[in-house]
């Protein structure tokens, strides 16, 4: 076995052709698991990184990222206010599941505000200039330019949830639609029928697929949907009050409310005491996301659970096989990719 900091045949340091030839790999694969790709089996991983270790190899970095054209950087970009993104806990779990599985590799994370026009410009002109390997984009709304540009620019890209049933772009999202079914048939099953629902943007798919599974849960109950059961949000607790007071007044018999947030079931929650209602006796209560907020209300929130962090940690992965890949836009948009998680409810004392 060669000793620590091995010499290559050359007698200098160890390459990148040396490795794959003790590895039996070809130079490309070698390269991907040097740079943390997904697409690749366990057992060629164990095999390259065990001639690394053999040879002494250690990567050029800088140099590699240049050959390469490369960064090795990737942007988060959130086209949000930075107070809602350090408001609501979406956003954390989303940045927790990205770092954590980007810690095993040599990239770095950039966090980048687009919530303004002039933010927007000047991100525009940032990504035009190919400074970052790939983005992720968190809380994108239909009429958002952002993916179309990355599209053209032909930098790989990867979508918090995304835009239509029609998005070219790969993606990550829950199961929005089986969420909300889920949230609406609990409260059916504990004999409420009155069931309001706070929506969130819906300029946003995920808010549009939580109104249509509240919708399909009712009618397949036999009850009819009722429109002036139903009130816009935006997923903030400020909406949650608002829409909560709308509601009480235009339906005051209403028995039930699914919040399209924990955050959004917190502001209507405040405005069902101040009206004194009993949560659960008068009015039962639940929200989306399962975040600490539903953990620790007054009463404990029933809240639908999506796996926010899995979601950061798959969107990596998916945005570190496209850049790992190399792989042409229009390649890119035939096979992209749509991961669906699954979502949990999470029954507690306040339905």
């Amino acid at each position: 076995m060669a000793g620590h900091g091995a010499r290559g045949r050359s007698g200098g340091r160890p390459t990148l052709e040396e490795v794959a030839a003790r590895a039996g790999v070809g130079r490309g694969t070698v390269s991907r698991v040097i740079n943390g790709s997904p697409r690749v089996s366990d057992a060629t991983r164990a095999a390259v990184e065990a001639a690394v270790a053999e040879l002494g190899y250690v990567p050029n970095t800088a140099a590699r990222a240049l050959a390469a054209n490369r960064t090795d950087a990737i942007a988060l970009v959130v086209p949000e206010p930075e107070t809602r993104f350090f408001a609501e806990p979406y956003f954390s779990d989303i940045l927790r599941g990205v770092g954590a599985e980007l810690s095993d590799t040599e990239m770095q994370l950039l966090l980048i505000f687009a919530g303004s026009d002039r933010e927007r410009q000047r991100l525009a002109q940032y990504l035009a200039a190919h400074r970052v390997d790939g983005v992720l984009l968190v809380s994108v709304h239909a009429d958002d330019p952002l993916p179309d540009l990355l599209a053209q620019l032909e930098i790989p890209a990867v979508i918090s949830g995304p835009r239509s049933a029609a998005e070219r772009l790969a993606s990550v999202d829950s199961d929005n639609y089986g969420g909300a079914r889920s949230a609406v048939e609990h409260l059916l099953s504990r004999g409420r029928r009155r069931i309001a629902h706070i929506t969130g943007r819906l300029d946003v798919y995920g808010a549009q697929r939580r109104v249509d599974g509240y919708r399909d849960a009712l009618l397949d109950a036999g009850h009819a949907p009722d429109e002036g059961l139903i009130e816009a949000g935006d997923f903030t607790e400020e909406s949650g009050r608002s829409a909560m007071a709308a509601l009480l007044e235009r339906r005051p018999d209403l028995d039930a409310v699914f919040a399209a947030s924990d955050v959004t079931a917190a502001g209507a929650r405040q405005v069902l005491r101040e009206a004194g209602r009993r949560i659960p006796e008068d009015v039962a209560l639940v929200g989306y996301d399962d975040s600490a907020i539903a953990r620790h209300m007054e009463p404990p929130l029933t809240s639908v659970r999506q796996p926010i962090v899995e979601m950061g940690r798959a969107m990596i992965d998916l945005l570190l096989t496209e850049i790992a890949d190399r792989r042409p836009a229009a390649s890119r948009g035939l096979e992209r990719q749509q991961v669906v998680l699954a979502t949990q409810l999470m029954e507690r004392a306040s339905s």
